[in-house]
C-alpha cells in the first residue's frame, strides 16, 4: 500500500481530528498514513524521510505555532541547516486559523516556508482553512483533492531512466512536476491584514473579496422558517453527501466504586499548576453596566508562581454543575455519576492508530469526567453529528441530522450548529430519539482546555499577589431550554466569589474574612513577547478598550515603582488609550488612571465613550479608540516612525485590532505620504521588529 507520512500541530485540537479524518479515509483510497503529532520527533525523520509528507497546523495566539510544535519549529529554524537539508521532501500542508485575526494561518505559513528555504517542495498546493467562514469550506475540498494529488506523486516518483542498458533513477529536476492545485474556494488567505505576496491585488479588490467570504455562509441561504430541527426546499428534498462513518475505538464500562480513592486531576499537561487562594473580589462596574467586569487577587506566596506586567496564565475550570446534571438527565445516566468510567480501545477497531485519550484519567468518575476533562460546550463537529445519526430513532431526525452533516447542508450547519455555539446537550434536547452511548462523547468530546488570562498587576507593586480581570460572558441560547447562558469560566469564578464580591470602592474589605477564601487552579503561559521594551527610554502607545486595560495597567504599575526605584533614569513617553461604553458605569481603573497621571507615570490619557451623547462643548467626539488614534495620528506617527517608540494592543480581535490596524494604515499614510500598501508594509516592519504587539482573542 502507498505510504505517505501524516503530521499535525495542533493547540485545541481541531488539527488533531482532521488530521484523523485523513488518516481514515486514506484506507479508503489505497493509501497508508503514518499518523504522529508533530512533537513526537523520536517516530519519524524528515533528513531521511522518503514518503511524500502531509501537515495540517493551526494557529494560536496571534499567529503562533501551536505549543506541540514550537520544539519543531525551533529545529527546522537552526540556521546550521544545509539549504537542500530536505530538497528530497515533497510535501502537501494544510493551515487553519481565523481571518479575525491579523496573522491569519501564520503557524502553517512558518513551516511552509521554512520547508521550501531548506528545499522541500510542494506535491499539492497549500490550503489555508478560515475558522471565521468555517473551516469545512476549505477542508473538506482540500482533503477530497488530496488523493489525486498523492496519485500523482507516487506515479511520477516511479519514473526511470534507461541508460547504458541499465535502469538509473532520474535526477530530482526531471522528475519535478507543478503542485496539483485543490479545487476550492480561495477564500483562505485573502482576509490577512497584512498579507504582502498580494502587492499587485489592490486594496478595494481585496476587501471586496473579503466581503464575499464572511457573508458566505449566510448568503447562500434564505431562512425560510427553517431551524435546528427543521429544513426547508431545496435541501429538505435534495440528496445528501454525507461523511463516512467515523469508526468507534472506545469501549467503556461503568463500575460502582467501591472506594474513594479515585484520581482526581485532571489536565495536568498545560504545565505545572498551583492552587491558590482568591484573596480578593471586586466588582469594578455599576450595576447597570451592559456587561459585569470583575477584578479577582489571587495570592500566590506560598507558592514558586512568577510573571512580569504583560504574560498570561490560564486558569483550570469546570463545566457548569447544572448542565452536567442536564447532561447525565439527557443520557439517562444520574443514578451512576459516581460510578467509576473504564476505558480501553475495542477490540478489532477499523480505526488506524486507536489511542486512549490522554484526557481522561484512569479510576473517576462519570461525573468528574464531564465536569473537569471534556469540553462539553464544543460545537459538534460534522464527524460527532455523523454518528450522532447512527443513534437516532426517528426517521425525521434522522434526516436532519444527515442534512446537517452533509457537504449540501453547510449552511444550515454554520447557521445552526457553529454561528449558533450550539453544544451536544442543544442537539440531544432538540433531538429526543438520539440516544448516544458514552463512549461516543468520550470519541469527539474535545478536552476542556484551561482559558487564558491576561496578568493585570506588577509583583513591584503587589509582592506575592497576581491581579486578573474578565467580564462575566452571557449569552442566549436558541436551541436550548436555558435562556442564559454564561461562559464556561467566567460564569464558574462570579460564582465562586460571590461571597467576597467587594464593590468598585475604597471600603474595607475585613468582612470578607469570615469567608472561607475560595481556591482556584492556575498554570503559568509560556512566555510571549507582550512585555515592556528593554529601554525603559523607548516611547510606547497602549490601546486596550474594555479589559483590554489589564496588561496595561501592570505596565504602569511597574513604571511607576521603576521611576521610584530610579528618579534619575530616563524613562519614555506612555500614551494610553482606552475606550469604554458609558463615562459613569464600566470606565475601568478611572482612579489608579488618574493617579498615573497625576504621578506624570502615564503622560498621555485618552479616553472614548460608544454610548455616552456629547456634552455642549465637544463637536464630535472620539467614539471608538480607533477615533482617538487617528485624531493623535501626527504624535502616533512620530512616536512609531521617528522616536523608535512600541504600540501595543490588547482586546477584541473581531472588530477592535481589525479596525486600530485599519486606523495606523491611514494614519501611516497620511502622516508620511505614502500608499497604503507602503503603510501596511512598514506596519509588518514594525511587526517584526517586535514593535507592534497584540494580545488579542475572539
Amino acid at each position: 500500500m502507498r505510504r505517505f507520512l501524516l503530521l499535525y500541530a495542533t493547540q485545541k485540537g481541531q488539527a488533531k481530528a482532521i488530521a484523523e479524518e485523513i488518516c481514515e479515509q486514506a484506507v479508503t483510497h489505497g493509501f497508508s498514513a503514518d499518523l504522529h503529532c508533530i512533537s513526537e520527533s523520536d517516530k519519524y525523520d524528515l533528513k531521511t524521510e522518503t514518503a511524500p509528507l502531509v501537515v495540517v497546523v493551526s494557529t494560536t495566539g496571534t499567529g503562533d505555532p501551536p505549543d506541540t510544535a514550537r520544539k519543531f519549529v525551533k529545529e527546522i529554524h537552526d540556521k546550521t541547516l544545509p539549504a537542500d537539508v530536505f530538497g528530497h521532501l515533497r510535501y502537501g500542508l494544510l493551515g487553519l486559523g481565523d481571518s479575525e485575526y491579523t496573522y491569519f494561518c501564520n503557524g502553517g505559513k512558518v513551516i511552509d516556508k521554512r520547508l521550501q528555504e531548506l528545499g522541500a517542495q510542494h506535491f499539492y498546493d497549500t490550503g489555508h482553512a478560515d475558522d471565521c467562514v468555517g473551516l469545512e469550506l476549505v477542508v473538506e475540498p482540500w482533503i477530497a483533492g488530496l488523493w489525486a494529488a498523492l496519485t500523482k506523486h507516487f506515479k511520477s516518483s516511479r519514473g526511470q531512466v534507461e541508460i547504458s542498458g541499465t535502469l538509473q533513477r532520474a535526477s530530482n529536476t526531471s522528475l519535478r512536476t507543478h503542485p496539483v492545485k485543490p479545487e476550492f474556494l480561495h477564500i483562505e488567505s485573502q482576509v490577512e491584514l497584512l498579507k504582502l505576496d498580494d502587492s499587485g491585488r489592490k486594496d478595494s479588490e481585496v476587501l471586496e473579496q473579503n466581503e464575499t467570504n464572511r457573508s458566505l455562509s449566510s448568503a447562500l441561504i434564505e431562512d425560510f422558517e427553517s431551524s435546528l430541527v427543521r429544513s426547508v426546499p431545496p435541501l429538505s428534498q435534495a440528496s445528501l453527501s454525507i461523511p463516512v462513518l467515523p469508526p468507534e475505538y472506545l469501549q467503556v464500562h461503568l463500575r460502582e466504586s467501591l472506594d474513594q480513592e479515585e484520581s482526581q486531576v485532571s489536565m495536568t499537561s498545560v504545565g505545572p499548576i498551583f492552587q491558590v487562594p482568591v484573596s480578593k473580589a471586586v466588582q469594578l462596574t455599576t450595576n447597570d453596566a451592559i456587561k459585569t467586569t470583575l477584578l479577582l487577587e489571587l495570592d500566590i506566596s506560598e507558592t514558586s508562581f512568577s510573571y512580569q506586567p504583560g504574560d498570561a496564565f490560564s486558569v483550570l475550570c469546570p463545566n457548569s454543575d447544572f448542565e452536567v446534571q442536564s447532561l447525565l438527565q439527557r443520557l439517562q445516566l444520574a443514578d451512576k455519576q459516581e460510578h467509576l468510567v473504564l476505558v480501553k480501545i475495542k477490540a478489532h477497531t477499523k480505526k488506524k492508530g486507536a489511542a486512549l485519550p490522554q484526557h481522561i484519567p484512569e479510576r473517576c468518575s462519570l461525573r468528574f469526567i464531564l465536569t473537569w476533562c471534556l469540553e462539553i460546550r464544543a460545537v459538534p463537529k460534522k464527524a460527532f453529528l455523523r454518528a450522532l445519526v447512527e443513534c437516532t430513532s426517528d426517521g425525521a431526525e434522522k434526516r436532519r441530522l444527515q442534512e446537517l452533516c452533509s457537504k449540501q447542508g453547510a449552511a444550515d450547519y454554520n447557521c445552526f450548529i457553529r454561528d449558533a455555539c450550539a453544544c451536544l446537550l442543544d442537539l440531544l434536547l432538540a433531538f429526543p430519539s438520539c440516544q448516544p452511548p458514552l463512549s461516543l462523547l468520550l470519541e469527539h468530546l474535545p478536552k476542556l482546555q484551561p482559558r487564558l488570562y491576561s496578568c493585570a498587576s506588577s509583583s513591584l507593586l503587589y509582592p506575592d499577589k497576581l491581579h486578573f480581570v474578565f467580564n462575566i460572558v452571557e449569552f442566549s441560547s436558541d436551541t436550548s431550554a436555558v435562556v442564559l447562558r454564561r461562559g464556561v469560566c467566567t460564569g464558574w469564578l462570579a460564582k465562586l466569589v460571590a461571597p467576597i464580591l467587594q464593590p468598585n470602592t475604597q471600603a474595607s474589605h475585613a468582612d470578607s474574612g469570615k469567608y472561607l477564601a475560595p481556591k482556584i487552579s492556575i498554570s503559568p503561559r509560556a512566555t510571549n513577547s507582550f512585555h515592556l521594551p528593554n529601554d525603559p527610554s523607548a516611547p510606547i502607545i497602549m490601546v486596550g478598550p474594555g479589559t483590554g486595560i489589564a496588561p496595561f495597567i501592570g505596565f504602569l504599575q511597574h513604571r511607576e515603582k521603576l521611576q521610584e526605584q530610579h528618579p534619575a533614569g530616563n524613562f519614555g513617553a506612555m500614551w494610553l488609550f482606552f475606550g469604554c461604553r458609558h463615562k459613569d458605569r464600566d470606565y475601568l481603573f478611572r482612579e489608579e488612571l488618574r493617579h498615573f497621571l497625576k504621578r506624570g507615570t502615564l503622560t498621555h490619557l485618552k479616553v472614548s465613550f460608544s454610548r455616552d451623547a456629547p456634552s455642549e462643548e465637544e463637536d464630535v467626539p472620539a467614539k471608538y479608540v480607533q477615533d482617538n488614534l487617528k485624531v493623535h495620528g501626527q504624535q502616533v506617527a512620530r512616536v512609531l516612525l521617528q522616536e523608535n517608540g512600541c504600540i501595543y494592543v490588547c482586546g477584541d480581535a473581531k472588530n477592535m485590532a481589525k479596525n486600530v490596524n485599519e486606523a495606523l494604515v491611514e494614519i501611516i499614510s497620511k502622516e508620511v505620504g505614502v500608499d497604503k500598501l507602503e503603510a501596511m508594509k512598514t506596519l509588518a516592519t514594525l511587526k517584526e521588529e517586535k514593535r507592534y504587539l497584540q494580545d488579542i482573542w475572539s
